[in-house]
């Protein structure tokens, strides 16, 4: 074992001896690296998350719907997502004006306790929302959340043109 040279504090070290050069380096090393950590860990989180990060215009990975997400009209505290905007707008696939989430509670840098609506497959699933990187990741699941999948979404700040929602 390597240990520094005594100290006014400890000297019976003296009796080891000083540490080669190579063990001092790697000890300042690693001293160096806990001191980062350390700083790191007291910082406020840059990378930390909102419950209104999630609000505004999302594209859905496939480029064929926008949704808005805003607070729910009748629950201000929860976060709700209905489509505006779907490439199909006028057809018989229309899904303009579906209500596709409805997270009640934002923890953990994440909105949860709600439900995700798939219009695809027509069905309600357990949900969970959140920002990273300023992408949106919504991930829709049954029982446990790690037993889903998850669709990332892009954030736009205007409406593609055409085809236009009319509800």
């Amino acid at each position: 074992m390597c240990v520094p040279l005594a100290s006014p504090l400890r000297p019976s070290l003296a009796l080891r001896g000083p540490c080669p050069p190579s063990a001092r380096r790697s000890r300042r090393r690693h001293a160096c690296f806990a001191g980062l950590l350390v700083m790191l860990l007291q910082m406020p989180s840059a990378w930390a998350t909102t419950p209104d990060d999630a609000k505004g215009l999302w594209l859905s990975a496939d480029g064929g719907a926008v949704i808005d997400f805003k607070p729910c009209p009748d629950k201000a505290t929860a976060l709700c997502g209905r489509i505006v905007w779907d490439k199909d707008a006028g057809k018989p696939t229309d899904t303009c004006g579906i209500q596709i989430a409805q997270l009640d509670k934002f923890e953990n840098d994440a909105w949860r306790d709600g439900w995700v609506y798939d219009p695809r497959d027509k069905k309600k699933y357990k949900g969970a929302l959140r920002i990273k990187n300023g992408d949106l990741y919504i991930r829709a699941f049954i029982g446990t959340e790690i037993l889903g999948q998850t669709e990332q979404m892009r954030r736009v700040t205007e409406l593609p043109a055409t085809p236009v929602c009319k509800s």
